[in-house]
């Protein structure tokens, strides 16, 4: 055999820290088929830096679809299948890289997905610049070997084979037909090359993580061995790996025959006009997501011949999948959505998810019960839902697995009419509905009996669009894209259905209260800045109060929201109104001309404008303004003091009862704004900045001139022609 080595890479990612599922790292290959061996390259590496400590970084392994993981240990939510992802761990102590090798033999053809998280986060809110993360990399690189010419094995032809030598396994490969119920492999006349009886292993079926279902038998002897299965998958290769487990380095010689059950479907399988197509696509209900739309035609009509329902192993039924968005579709019933099911022969509907994009979502299936159906009594309709093939023996079995797939039950009866199965990241293939009706003194039970139920299927982006505290986002790895969801006001879980860490209303009430209304504090600033003449500053005071107030309204995580106007408008109105607002406290601080002042506040605007637009959360957008701001004011102070020949401020009272105060109030304000704030404290830190620092600019606000008078309104308004004074004549009056 000639084999064929390839190698796969993709680019390295930085891990973040795990909140939620957008921070696992997803890495999507697709192994090509004849492969016999499968080797993952992971390597995990680190920064050299004081701040790099020792860390684990988890990966989890899947086929079809990406892993569905657990980190945090929260609730998922109900109805949902929960299957723990494979996975492993690499850890990062003394050395800075770390090398792992993953080999699987024999895997499944098709999509491979892997998802590389660090533990679970700290929850502090870290300000860009303050602090300089580590950065943990990781990538995964995938090495496979195929076989380029695998041996095919013919259904019902009795094929010789023969294995070289127990390190050498022979692999073939047979073409399993749709509509295929049973298959059946045989191995005869097992003989070593010294003519003596051989002892063989036999795996069947193709690995896949995190479950595999792998056939294995071990033939002893030159007796026939044979492996039965039921339900194998349809239209797929499906390999067999046959190795030697003589300890002499001999050949073994076999006869391989492989052999299948057909499956003979109903006649409402092949029933499918363009007439059903316009009526159902004319009686569907627009904008519902679980509809599957309705039909004039009568589903009963294609069950009133009982023999044939007696002769064929199952009944199909038409479905249509209709695409709505990206990891968005509605199957739609043509017969209605009222399904007959009967307990002859199981009814499947074909639930096709095959294109490669539909595996990043969820599948739901949700089935109801007409009451109205007669002859039920206490009988149930069983029901499974399986990929690559349907289980065709609920009745007998009430078995919901075929031969490599272990599918996910549900059922509906008199007694509970309403049955859900929300199927999480379902893998890329054709999924199957199967319906059948058990009764408990068995099937003579159920021969008079019918019943209708209503099947809604539909694969949605997150489930619920992931409730009211939880935000549904879209996430993309190169060309492929998958959804998960953001929960917020304390709620986890995958679709943020988890209120075991969950804020109260009241607490969500309180968070509003305390964010919006601690932005008043600038109201004491603005009286002292409009009392002092400083009208510009006032009014910057003024701007960044208001659009911080709606801000923080708009930016809660719970249901106490408000939002004026769009979100990142008003993001960006506060972020500017925060740092302009410092930028004009110390100018104004600086005592410089007037002329001069003002142009530095038009410019020092327009460039925080700018640099705000780049990079709306970097450190450097405020501290560059006020480090600029701060020498200036430096700068005009030793100005005045060289002038004066005396320290500027001259005044102790100014110093002690006004800039101390001032600039402690501001250097605690950074402190909690830097270092102190978390996602749990935010609503409370964040609230002292606000106080902190709009009681700092009240302090630090320089007097008024002294040419300027008080406000004396009762004064100023006897004079009905003249309200303000003519300040040069009353400084040419004073020289």
């Amino acid at each position: 055999s000639l084999y064929v080595s390839e190698y796969f890479s993709q680019s390295a990612q930085k891990l973040s820290f795990y909140s939620w599922y957008g921070n696992a790292k997803l890495f999507h290959f697709r192994v090509p088929e004849d492969t016999v061996l499968l080797r993952w390259l992971l390597q995990a590496s680190r920064g050299k830096g004081p701040e790099c400590t020792d860390m684990e970084i988890t990966v989890h392994f899947r086929y079809g679809a990406p892993p569905v993981i657990n980190p945090l240990g929260t609730r998922f939510p109900a109805n949902a299948t929960v299957r723990p992802s494979y996975n492993i761990s690499i850890a990062l102590s003394s050395a800075v890289q770390n090398t792992t090798f993953v080999n699987v033999t024999t895997p499944a053809a098709g999509d491979w997905f892997i998802a590389a998280h660090l533990p679970e986060a700290a929850g502090r809110i870290e300000v860009k610049g303050f602090s300089t993360p580590c950065p943990y990399m990781f990538q995964a690189d995938m090495f496979v070997l195929r076989l380029a010419e695998m041996p095919i094995l013919e259904p019902g032809v009795l094929t010789p084979q023969t294995i070289v030598s127990p390190a050498k396994p022979l692999h073939v490969k047979l073409f399993i037909p749709k509509h295929a119920a049973g298959m059946r492999l045989e191995l005869r006349n097992c003989l070593t090359g010294q003519q003596k009886a051989c002892t063989v292993r036999v795996a069947l079926g193709s690995i896949t993580l995190p479950q595999s279902f792998q056939r294995i038998i071990t033939c002893v002897g030159s007796t026939n061995c044979s492996l039965a299965l039921d339900s194998p998958p349809w239209e797929k290769w499906l390999q067999v790996m046959v190795e030697s487990l003589s300890t002499a380095n001999t050949s073994v010689s076999v006869e391989m025959l492989a052999s299948f059950t057909a499956c003979r479907p109903g006649s409402a399988s092949s029933f499918l006009n363009f007439s059903s197509l316009n009526q159902s696509q004319t009686g569907a209900r627009p904008g519902s997501a679980g509809a599957l739309g309705s039909s004039a035609l009568s589903g009963g009509e294609a069950w009133r011949n009982t023999s044939s329902l007696r002769s064929s192993c199952l009944q199909s039924q038409p479905v249509v999948r209709e695409d709505l968005d990206v990891v968005s579709v509605r199957y739609r019933l043509l017969n209605g959505p009222s399904v007959p099911v009967n307990s002859f022969s199981p009814t499947i509907l074909l639930l096709s998810l095959d294109t490669g994009m539909d595996s990043g979502g969820s599948l739901v299936v949700s089935l109801l019960l007409n009451k109205t159906s007669v002859n039920l009594a206490n009988a149930t309709v069983a029901g499974c839902v399986s990929a690559a093939s349907p289980v065709l023996s609920l009745n007998t079995t009430r078995n919901c697995s075929t031969a490599f797939f272990q599918g996910y039950p549900l059922s509906v009866s008199m007694a509970s009419a309403e049955a859900m199965l929300i199927v999480l990241y379902p893998q890329t293939d054709d999924w199957f509905l199967s319906l059948q009706l058990v009764c408990p003194g068995g099937q003579g039970e159920c021969n008079a009996a019918e019943a209708k139920v209503t099947v809604f299927a539909y694969l949605t982006p997150c489930f619920n669009d992931c409730g009211p505290y939880g935000q549904c986002s879209l996430l993309r790895r190169h060309g492929y894209l998958y959804a998960g969801c953001s929960c917020k006001a304390g709620w986890g879980g995958w679709s943020c259905t988890d209120d075991t860490k969950a804020q109260s209303v009241g607490a969500q009430n309180l968070a509003t209260l305390l964010l919006t209304l601690s932005n008043l504090m600038f109201l004491p600033a603005i009286a002292v800045a409009v009392y002092r003449y400083y009208l510009v500053e006032a009014s910057v005071y003024t701007y960044t109060m208001f659009f911080s107030t709606f801000y923080h309204a708009c930016d809660q995580p719970g249901i106490a929201v408000m939002c004026i106007m769009d979100y990142d408008t008003l993001q960006y109105c506060d972020f500017l109104g925060s740092v302009v607002s410092i930028w004009v406290t110390i100018l104004c601080m600086s005592r410089v001309k007037k002329i001069l002042k003002y142009v530095l506040f038009i410019l020092g605007t327009l460039l925080i404008a700018m640099s705000l637009q780049l990079d709306r959360r970097g450190v450097w957008n405020m501290m560059g303004p006020c480090l600029f701001a701060l020498v200036v004011m430096m700068a005009a102070w030793v100005y005045h003091g060289v002038k004066r020949k005396r320290c500027y401020p001259s005044s102790w009272k100014r110093w002690v009862f006004y800039l101390l105060p001032g600039i402690t109030l501001a250097f605690i304000a950074i402190s909690v704004y830097a270092f102190m704030e978390t996602n749990e404290n935010y609503y409370y830190t964040h609230s002292i900045w606000h106080v902190l620092v709009a009681s700092s600019v009240a302090f630090l606000l320089p007097p008024r001139d002294k040419h300027k008078k008080p406000w004396a309104w009762s004064q100023k308004l006897t004079c009905r022609y003249q309200i303000c004074q003519n300040d040069r004549e009353e400084l040419y009056a004073v020289t």
